[in-house]
């Protein structure tokens, strides 16, 4: 199978589409497409081969690259960083117009973090302060999309309520399917014993960043 047609494979059992691949790599819209339905650009640049094999997580080989050193194949994770902040509006971990960059996670580090299926995680922005002083204002958060209602126990998540995306803590009450949807600071409010099917969940925060000084 050549290059294009493992890409085309690639896309379609990972239930990708074309224009987001193509932001991903920093391109336009419809660079991906033109490369695998019309032969345009001949072959990947090496870069864009590279980020896109990291983000399926496929040797670089497989979409025509040299065949990868054992230190070093497979060693990183591709997640987008999204421009959105906590309290954006709905859709908003679908939208690519959103992309704002990519950042590369050692992939044995995120497996000692647990983080579930890497291909459904991605960084946002926390706004306000309502999770001080555990997250603050401007802080990047990894989601894990994949960790979600059927895996749900006590943490940090993002939900979406009322149009709005929120990163709360959730306090979980399995014996009467309740959920406590709580704030760190003190001065906000939480909703207590809240029922499973009222919740929305988006996914669960597994690590923080946090620009010092």
């Amino acid at each position: 199978m050549d290059t294009r047609a493992q890409l085309e494979r690639l896309i379609r059992e990972r239930g990708e589409d074309y224009a987001g691949l193509s932001r991903l790599i920093g391109r336009n819209a419809a660079y991906v497409q033109q490369y695998i339905k019309r032969g345009i650009p001949r072959r990947l640049a090496e870069e864009d081969r590279r980020l896109l094999a990291r983000y399926f997580g496929v040797p670089e080989a497989l979409l025509g690259g040299p065949p990868a050193r054992p230190d070093v194949a497979e060693s990183h994770v591709v997640v987008p960083q999204l421009d959105i902040g906590a309290s954006a509006g709905p859709g908003a971990f679908a939208d690519g117009e959103r992309l704002r960059s990519h950042v590369a996670f050692d992939a044995q580090w995120l497996r000692r973090l647990g983080a579930g299926d890497v291909r459904q995680l991605s960084t946002i922005r926390v706004e306000g302060d309502s999770m001080m002083p555990t997250l603050a204002d401007g802080d990047e958060i990894l989601v894990d999309r994949s960790d979600v209602a059927e895996r749900l126990r006590d943490g940090i998540y993002v939900l979406r309520m009322d149009d709005a995306l929120i990163v709360k803590r959730l306090s979980v009450n399995p014996a009467a399917r309740t959920v406590s949807i709580c704030s760190d600071n003190e001065a906000y409010p939480g909703w207590p014993d809240c029922p499973l099917s009222a919740i929305d969940i988006v996914g669960r925060v597994v690590w923080a960043g946090r620009r010092i000084g």
